[in-house]
């Protein structure tokens, strides 16, 4: 079991390359040893492109130990899907090389694979197992795995208050609380979500880009609370220089074929009915556009309203060092404390709901 963990930990390893660049697809990594030697490996590196377990084959294949295969093992984040999609289904494509034993850290979730990719292998005889570092792959791919078992993305709420909690002067005016550091902490994060949010108010006093101009990668969905369409048109939120969802009472635009952060850069709508609850509504349409995942970065009234829902899974709070004496009361954190860090000056604390 050593030994399993060993090489499971190196295709975890690959896996993580892949964040921020193949949802609505999980990260994926695989690596096919041959007698305690790595003869091939590879990782699922943009959303519709070869899956892991392909590139793995291509690796072992190009370095000339195709002749091994029937003898090797692959380690294998999750389980080969069973389905024909963008790509043919990987479980057929071990089955075709005749690997010898494959190991997988988490079952796939997905009704469309769900344990069918184990049973082609196991039915054409090669030895499967099972759950080898499971906890390490959830918590690897907890947008997909929420997305496929709660039908909702996964929900991260983020924010910055002084050092006496306020979020902001009580006219509304923009306060610069944390540092240089943290901000580009914060881009970073940008990228490797599907989605950013923030509210009606925050996009009128702030009027943000919501880009990720301070770390490379790919620029999230941004999502705009705007009840009434009443935002001006001259905002950077709807400038159509990134993908930009607007929620709304009023007007739906027809649901892309591919993903939001996939399709070309516009500003789309999303009715949700007053008279319902509205988070439970905007999770459900972000869901149904294969958004995976949202960073909510304010105000007030959004994170509170996520808050008293308990449709959330993490807190990011930052707190910096300058104090104001009054304004705007910063949300009080819920869950269970996971843990703090120092980034620059500003102290992060950071929360799971459950």
């Amino acid at each position: 079991m050593e030994t399993h963990n060993q090489w499971m930990e190196r295709a975890l390893q690959l896996a993580e390359y892949g964040r921020g660049a193949v949802s609505p697809n999980p990260m994926v990594g695989c690596v096919i040893v041959h007698e305690g030697r790595i003869i091939g490996e590879g990782w699922h590196r943009a959303y519709g492109g070869p899956h892991a377990e392909v590139r793995a084959i291509e690796d072992a294949d190009a370095k000339g130990n195709s002749h091994l295969l029937p003898q090797a093992i692959a380690y294998v984040t999750l389980e080969p899907c069973s389905h024909t999609g963008k790509t043919p289904p990987c479980a057929d494509l071990l089955v075709s090389r005749q690997l010898k034993k494959v190991v997988i850290c988490n079952d796939d979730p997905n009704p469309l694979v769900s344990g069918r990719g184990i049973r082609r292998m196991r039915d054409a005889g090669i030895e499967v197992e099972c759950h080898v570092l499971e906890t390490r792959g959830l918590e690897l791919n907890k947008r997909f795995f929420t997305a496929m078992t709660l039908k909702r993305p996964y929900v991260i709420l983020k924010w910055a208050e002084t050092a006496d909690g306020f979020l902001g002067y009580e006219t509304g005016n923009p306060v610069q609380i944390s540092g240089p550091l943290s901000s580009m902490r914060v881009h970073q994060w940008r990228t490797e979500e599907d989605a950013i949010m923030v509210g009606y108010k925050t996009a009128l006093m702030d009027n943000p880009r919501l880009n990720a101009r301070h770390w490379a990668g790919t620029n999230p969905v941004r999502i705009v609370t705007d009840r009434r369409l009443q935002l001006p048109s001259q905002l950077h939120l709807l400038d159509h220089s990134q993908s930009t969802i607007v929620v709304n009472y009023d007007r739906e635009t027809e649901i892309p074929s591919e993903p939001e952060r996939y399709a070309l850069p516009t500003t789309a709508y999303l009715k949700i009915d007053k008279e319902q609850g509205e988070i439970a509504q905007l999770l459900e349409g972000l869901h149904r556009r294969k958004i995976q995942s949202v960073l909510v970065e304010g105000g007030a009234a959004v994170i509170n309203a996520f808050l008293e829902s308990g449709l959330w899974d993490e807190i990011r709070r930052c707190q910096g060092t300058l104090t104001i004496g009054k304004g705007v009361a910063a949300p009080v954190p819920g869950g269970l404390f996971k843990g703090s860090e120092q980034i620059g000056d500003d102290l992060w604390t950071y929360y799971n709901r459950i």
